[in-house]
């Protein structure tokens, strides 16, 4: 637990302002990917058509919670308050975009996601040890306290 201090409180105080915009970018990248898969629950629709109830409830799930976590996270995100948990909740998701749907696909191709999807990783990633930031809801009420 001292090493997490630690490294929140690093994170706390070695941060650049361009990153908070970079933080905005990426929880507003997080809400339209949500919304987007939101619109486009077909592809899970189908994933579900030739499988077992219990399989398909399962994809069911797993598809809401994708979306609720990149909807919710990325407002989160974007507005600065809890971004370390929100970071830390939509990395699996990413994980699994990255290595199990994109990096399945041919990365090469032209408009390939999976770049994409790192990128968004990283960032997340980075949000996870950086934190809030300068603009950022939370640092608003400790200064105003």
């Amino acid at each position: 637990m001292n090493l997490l201090k630690k490294i929140q409180n690093w994170g706390d105080h070695h941060h650049p302002k361009w990153l908070d915009f970079f933080r905005m970018a990426l929880g507003i990248i997080l809400i339209w990917k949500g919304i987007a898969f939101a619109l486009n629950l077909e592809a899970f629709n189908n994933l579900m058509h030739g499988a077992m109830l219990g399989t398909a409830i399962s994809i069911s799930l797993l598809a809401h919670l994708i979306i609720v976590l990149h909807i919710i996270g990325g407002l989160a995100i974007a507005l600065g308050t809890h971004t370390r948990l929100f970071s830390l909740l939509n990395l699996p998701v990413l994980i699994g975009a990255v290595f199990f749907i994109n990096l399945s696909q041919n990365i090469f191709r032209p408009y390939s996601e999976f770049w994409f999807s790192v990128i968004v990783l990283l960032g997340l990633i980075c949000f996870l040890i950086e934190g809030n930031g300068i603009l950022s809801i939370e640092n608003q009420r400790k200064l105003s306290v």
